[in-house]
């Protein structure tokens, strides 16, 4: 008993990364971390922002219709590029379907991901998350520079990329949704 009680922590460090060795305990291991540090995301500075002039791109969505990014134009759009087998990517999902039920209905919402339409779909039900998803058959313009998941883009209706964001957020907080509704009463003013 007294070996325990010199060496509890030691214990939990190694049951912590056995439970990690394991995929089916690595996921919601890592989710749960995500979580706890996930935080809003900030604005680009004012001087620099950069502004989008090409919405020429094309994507699928989750049914098989060709959309083009072209309806963003002019509109308060969030582009965020997932994946199902992304942890930092799950950790956002709650946080985005809330947002999506707040604004779906005034923000443009593109969750772009490159899987397997089936797999978003399964995943989506399971989950019940009812935003758009769509699936990369293009790449990306060039001012979607996306090196690592998650990463998303908040873009004004004049087309400045307001929001840059690598990495997991919490999107849906009270400064976000100041900053959307900011951007939508100005889009509303054009």
């Amino acid at each position: 008993m007294s070996y325990i009680k010199r060496n509890w922590s030691n214990i939990v460090i190694l049951m912590v990364i056995a439970l990690l060795a394991f995929p089916q305990t690595r996921l919601p291991i890592q989710v749960f971390v995500q979580r706890l540090i996930s935080f809003s995301p900030s604005e680009v500075e004012l001087d620099e922002r950069s502004t989008i002039s090409d919405y020429d791109w094309n994507l699928r969505s989750t049914q098989g219709d060709i959309v083009s990014f072209k309806r963003a134009e002019g509109k308060v759009s969030l582009v965020n590029f997932w994946a199902t087998w992304c942890p930092p990517c799950i950790v956002e999902m709650p946080s985005f379907q809330r947002l999506y039920e707040r604004y779906g209905n005034s923000v443009q919402f593109y969750f772009v991901s490159s899987e397997n339409p089936s797999v978003i779909s399964n995943f989506l039900k399971k989950k019940g998350y009812t935003f758009p998803v769509y699936i990369q058959i293009e790449e990306p313009p060039s001012y979607f520079a996306v090196p690592s998941i998650p990463k998303t883009y908040l873009l004004s209706a004049s087309g400045e990329i307001v929001v840059d964001k690598t990495g997991v957020a919490d999107w849906n907080t009270s400064a976000f949704h100041s900053l959307l509704d900011q951007l939508l009463s100005d889009e509303s003013a054009r």
